[in-house]
């Protein structure tokens, strides 16, 4: 059940079942040491991303100055409270995902938009270079009106120099937040904890115009 690979996200009767019980979390994030589950500083925002393995989309967040927190688990699907080898099925419908704790005095969505973008190939559907499945999808998930504006004003923007680079529509899906489900403790800041583990996450090398303009 777990070894095959399929393209399309199954439909909430196909989904697995899931269950009630949440994920423990480790305590603290190994390189900001901050906790990495709410309550949250007041005042601060949440961002959920998703752009191929979390392992290294995490890095590229918690390395942004005015980041307080990151995280990676699990977005956009169907099954309650799934495990990695279940998303990796295609049977849950998820992709995986970065949430991404910040303080908006110090750096605005739009520079955090703007690293996810340039973070990845945002045209390659259901796979991101060699990682293959629809857990690899891009997908900003957002938590505010204001947030899904910026998304999709954003991806027009990084669209029009994506074309003249050559490159093709992009397939980044944006919606609703929805839960968010914390991955196993093992992912938390997995490439802090194995420095040579692995890492898909390469970007097309095209600047995004947007972001570079911390809030005042």
């Amino acid at each position: 059940m777990f070894g095959r690979k399929r393209l399309d996200i199954p439909s909430p009767e196909e989904a697995l079942p899931g269950r009630s019980e949440t994920m423990p979390v480790p305590d603290r994030h190994t390189v900001l040491d901050t906790p990495l589950t709410p309550p949250f500083p007041e005042g601060f925002e949440q961002a959920i991303v998703g752009l191929g393995c979390f392992w290294g989309a995490e890095r590229l967040f918690w390395q942004l100055d005015g980041v307080h927190t990151t995280a990676v688990g699990y977005v956009g699907g169907h099954t309650p409270n799934p495990t990695y080898e279940e998303v990796c099925s295609g049977l849950t419908g998820h992709t995986e995902a970065v949430l991404v704790v910040f303080d908006p005095s110090r750096l605005s969505y739009e520079d955090v938009l703007r690293t996810f973008w340039e973070g990845h190939d945002p045209t390659q559907g259901m796979r991101q270079g060699n990682d293959i499945g629809t857990q690899y999808r891009s997908g900003v998930y957002w938590t505010s009106e204001a947030q899904r504006e910026a998304a999709e004003r954003t991806r027009d923007a990084y669209q029009s120099v994506l074309e003249a680079a050559g490159y093709g529509e992009i397939t980044t899906e944006i919606r609703a937040a929805g839960p968010f489900y914390y991955a196993e403790p093992y992912h938390q800041q997995y490439l802090d904890k194995n420095p040579n583990g692995y890492c898909g996450i390469g970007g097309t090398g095209v600047s995004c115009p947007v972001g570079l303009t911390s809030a005042d």
